[in-house]
């Protein structure tokens, strides 16, 4: 974790910003994660199931709120992340993570987590439980 100041009610996490999510990368995350859902990278399929396009899984962005969380403090202190699915977030999208400390109870840091589309759109919304040493 970083200074002690960054444990306080109110702090933000440095924003996660990334590159849009390309097919490419769904391929690669479908065969890292072992999940070959085809609503993920086949556009007929996804079309016939009355979708648009293909979009990114889930899991996928709950992966990069874990790359905010270890960028805050290391994997061993992470006690608990949960997280709720809020909408879809489709191929080329941008998305953004943040979080921000919400309480701080003894030597527990609990982080609010938000991911979300440049339209201001969230697609997952979560909290985290981090130790502070």
């Amino acid at each position: 974790m970083t200074a002690q100041a960054d444990m306080a009610v109110g702090t933000e996490l440095q924003p996660l910003v990334l590159p849009p999510i390309s097919r490419t990368t769904l391929a690669l995350f479908a065969g890292a994660s072992g999940d070959h859902n085809p609503i993920h990278v086949d556009v007929d399929f996804a079309r016939a199931a009355g979708m648009d396009d293909v979009f990114a899984h889930g899991m996928l962005s709950m992966a990069y709120l874990g790359r905010l969380l270890t960028n805050f403090a290391p994997q061993e202190r992470i006690r608990s992340c949960h997280v709720r699915f809020a909408a879809i977030t489709p191929v080329h999208a941008s998305l953004t993570c943040t979080g921000r400390v919400s309480a701080v109870n003894n030597s527990l840091v609990t982080v609010e987590l938000v991911t979300s589309l440049p339209d201001g759109t969230v697609t997952l919304i979560g909290e985290a439980v981090v130790a502070t040493s």
